[in-house]
């Protein structure tokens, strides 16, 4: 569908990610709540026909609703229809908005790149309320074409001209979650220029062990003593329901025991979908404390930059997106210099450090604490794939070990 100066239309569609208002919450940490539920279950947005929003050169930005006669619309699965569903409610994206180092930061970077913007054609893809779709018809683009976030909605989106810039807010919790990534990648093949700009251009997602004394003893010891009375027999159920999936919650940088890994470098110009599907890293700490390791914290950083210079090829990239470390402490030296370059790259960082966003951190607990000591070795490898029930969800499988004992850990994000 060709877009013009015709005005701007929301549809009934979800911005980017994620979102804990399905699932269970509490003081200590927010589960991702399944998105299988019946319609009834999740909440929809109106969409309002008459909204529309100049840019400086005088045209307006519009959301394609898809379409064109040119094929049959594929057919949305359930699961689909739910994940719609559930961004239709004008909370969640209230709380996207109001995460200022989120919109803040995407403001910043539309402004950065001002000048690959003015005059051109933009694709903001995952639209959800607008607003990054405003913000770079503020900045003076040509055309905005704003889609909704599914892959499917891209492929039948037609758009009879090449675009300058592709904009997304696609990471979800633990980065991956959702699979919005794959529609960024449909919309770069089909669309930008050779040498077109994305943004964000680079993502990294981190693992790194963790200690959590406070939020054990809350959700695990508290049924040790429950008004004087020994309710013990309640500890499998308790730690069953308390973590068995994994948990979105905030922790700080003194929760964490060593320096992180990078389980996964995303180059946006360059990926593919079929690296997204499977992803696996092996790991080695080394705990920089005495401390009950209670289980590992995931969180990511993107980078808003333009694509690299120097030509890439499939092995340069292969290695890129397989980086481990075996020496954790210059791993994870380099990372933190990294984020400190924060003048030259514009960083929007999820980590325990960094104030705190929406995605918060993810964590995976054990069931049960083990006990490290400072210099211990804690190794293993972690397997993060797409779930075969739908595509969504996320798969994790966790192998660890430290002084001989050997554990497995499999759970999913749903």
């Amino acid at each position: 569908m060709f877009c013009n100066n015709n005005g701007y239309q929301q549809q009934q569609q979800p911005e980017a990610h994620s979102n804990g208002s399905n699932g269970t919450s509490s003081s200590s940490g927010r589960r991702v709540g399944t998105m299988a539920a019946g319609p009834s279950n999740h909440r929809f947005r109106k969409g309002n026909n008459n909204s529309r929003y100049p840019s400086e050169n005088g045209g307006f930005v519009r959301v394609s609703s898809g379409g064109g006669d040119k094929q049959p619309p594929t057919r949305c699965t359930d699961f689909d229809m739910a994940y719609f569903q559930s961004y239709s409610h004008v909370g969640i994206h209230e709380e996207m908005i109001k995460d200022r180092i989120r919109t803040e930061t995407y403001r910043a970077a539309i402004t950065q790149y001002q000048s690959s913007i003015a005059g051109k054609v933009v694709v903001d893809v995952g639209c959800g309320t607008g607003i990054l779709s405003i913000f770079c018809a503020l900045a003076g683009a040509k055309r905005v074409y704003a889609v909704d976030a599914s892959e499917i909605a891209i492929q039948d989106v037609e758009i009879e001209e090449e675009v300058d810039v592709i904009i997304s807010e696609w990471m979800g919790y633990m980065l991956l979650y959702e699979s919005m990534l794959g529609s960024v990648v449909v919309a770069r093949d089909r669309w930008l220029k050779p040498g077109g700009l994305i943004l964000p251009s680079h993502a990294s997602l981190y693992m790194a062990p963790i200690t959590h004394t406070e939020r054990y003893s809350e959700s695990i010891d508290f049924w040790r003593n429950v008004y004087g009375i020994d309710m013990s027999a309640m500890l499998p159920l308790a730690k069953q329901c308390a973590f068995e999936e994994p948990s979105v919650e905030t922790i700080t940088g003194e929760n964490v025991l060593t320096w992180p890994i990078v389980v996964k470098h995303v180059d946006c110009y360059t990926i593919t979908t079929q690296e997204l599907e499977s992803v696996t890293a092996r790991y080695k700490f080394t705990s920089m404390m005495r401390a009950p390791l209670h289980g590992f914290a995931f969180w990511f950083d993107v980078e808003f930059s333009g694509p690299a210079i120097l030509p890439t090829n499939s092995h340069t990239q292969s290695l890129r997106s397989s980086i481990t470390a075996s020496d954790t402490n210059s791993l994870g030296s380099s990372q933190s210099k990294k984020r400190v370059k924060s003048d030259e790259v514009l960083i929007l960082s999820t980590a325990p450090e960094e104030p705190p966003t929406h995605w918060q951190q993810t964590l995976l607990y054990f069931y049960d604490p083990i006990e490290v000591n400072q210099d211990q070795v804690i190794e293993g490898s972690v397997t993060l794939s797409q779930s075969k029930e739908n595509a969504r969800f996320l798969n994790i499988h966790l192998e660890y070990a430290s002084a001989g004992r050997s554990f497995v850990k499999e759970s999913v994000m749903r």
